[in-house]
């Protein structure tokens, strides 16, 4: 009898000696190259992030795997990365946290037109890293000017020693940004500036398995399992629901109106939280202005688009796919950072690296637009 990947994991879940065989699925990788993807740009630096703006300037987040460096960049018309807003923001500095970029990890350009880039605060999840004090900040720049226009500490109780800020969703006057490393959801007030913490724990914020990619389980340089809780958010086009997972689901959501009442205690926050739909290992998200939303499937190279009737079809599955990570909806496209995390140390135990560069983004039409409420 032929065991499906999900009886294997399951079996291995419950027998120690089955364990080392959910180490490996049966992956089900697509072989032929659709025509439909185009390559807009290449890299030799990992991006994990991207968003473009309605004149066509595009912004990219990279990861600090392959040692420091360039944390957010703009492509240029010469298709090279050139570091945003300047060089000096680019160049870490631990006696100016609050004014030099630690690690980017999330960006995205919101409906006042300006770019907010999400400092995660903290070079890794769960990884042993430790959040650096000062350095977890959501920055406002005016693309007008090419300068910081704001910037918003994420400290205090809000930034914990584990804590990764890791994505983030607007809702209104209020960001919502997912905290993995502590696994929680952070509230930030852009009026004011305050920022309080929910969701912290809950059953539907912390992971209950193991992440795989390419038909491989992952595991952090240590050797322990690649565990990452609530990381990908969207919220509905009529702003009612906020949808949340931890990277290898289940898909939560909520009634924002729940975890936008400061005077709500955290608890009863809490006890809203519903679970929605049975999902699987994600990379990222983005949702468009119907209401569906779109995931990436890092376990087959795929992105599969979640209608509001949960029902779920296959966008398009791609050799060239390997692991997409955060999305973005403009002009009719959907784009597509595939990032190739799986590749690196920090996922395959600490094994070198085997990202084949230059890393790509690509774009594929979908006849969609993003939500009105998110990005014009």
């Amino acid at each position: 009898m032929k065991l499906s990947a999900a009886h294997l994991l399951f079996l291995a879940l419950q027998c120690p000696l089955l364990a080392h065989a959910a180490d490996v699925l049966p992956p089900q990788l697509p072989v032929t190259e659709d025509s439909r993807l185009v390559s807009v740009a290449t890299s030799a630096h990992i991006w994990n992030g991207v968003t473009v703006a309605p004149d066509g300037r595009t912004f990219v987040s990279l990861t600090q795997s392959e040692g420091p460096g360039v944390s957010l960049a703009e492509i240029g018309q010469d298709g090279q990365l050139h570091p945003y807003p300047d060089a000096q923001w680019n160049s870490w500095d631990a006696t100016n946290p609050g004014n030099h970029f630690l690690h980017v990890n999330a960006l995205r350009i919101g409906l006042d037109g300006k770019l907010w880039a999400v400092d995660a605060g903290n070079t890794g999840i769960n990884t042993g890293a430790h959040a650096v004090p000062g350095a977890g900040k959501l920055v406002k720049i005016d693309l007008a000017t090419n300068t910081v226009e704001k910037v918003y500490p994420l400290a205090g109780d809000v930034q914990q020693d584990n804590s990764y800020f890791d994505d983030i969703r607007f809702h209104g006057d209020l960001a919502y940004l997912t905290d993995p490393g502590a696994v929680r959801l952070v509230v930030l007030d852009l009026k004011t500036g305050n920022a309080r913490t929910v969701l912290e724990g809950h059953e539907l914020s912390i992971d209950h398995l193991p992440m795989y990619a390419d038909g491989k389980k992952l595991f952090i340089p240590n050797g322990q399992e690649k565990r990452v809780g609530l990381d990908q958010l969207e919220v509905t086009p009529d702003g009612k629901y906020l949808y949340y997972q931890a990277i290898p689901g289940p898909l939560a959501r909520i009634e924002t109106r729940y975890i936008d009442d400061a005077k709500l205690p955290a608890a009863e926050v809490a006890q809203h939280a519903e679970r929605w739909l049975d999902t699987w290992s994600t990379g990222g998200t983005a949702i468009d202005a119907a209401g569906n939303l779109y995931a990436s499937d890092v376990n087959t190279r795929s992105v599969k688009r979640i209608a509001p009737d949960k029902t779920v079809t296959t966008v398009v599955a791609d050799p060239r796919l390997v692991w997409v990570d955060a999305m973005w909806i403009q002009g009719g496209y959907l784009w597509l950072p595939a990032a190739q995390i799986n590749r690196t140390p920090a996922t395959t135990a600490g094994k070198p690296s085997t990202v084949e560069y230059p890393v790509h983004l690509y774009k594929i039409k979908i006849d969609a637009q993003p939500s009105p409420i998110d990005h014009s």
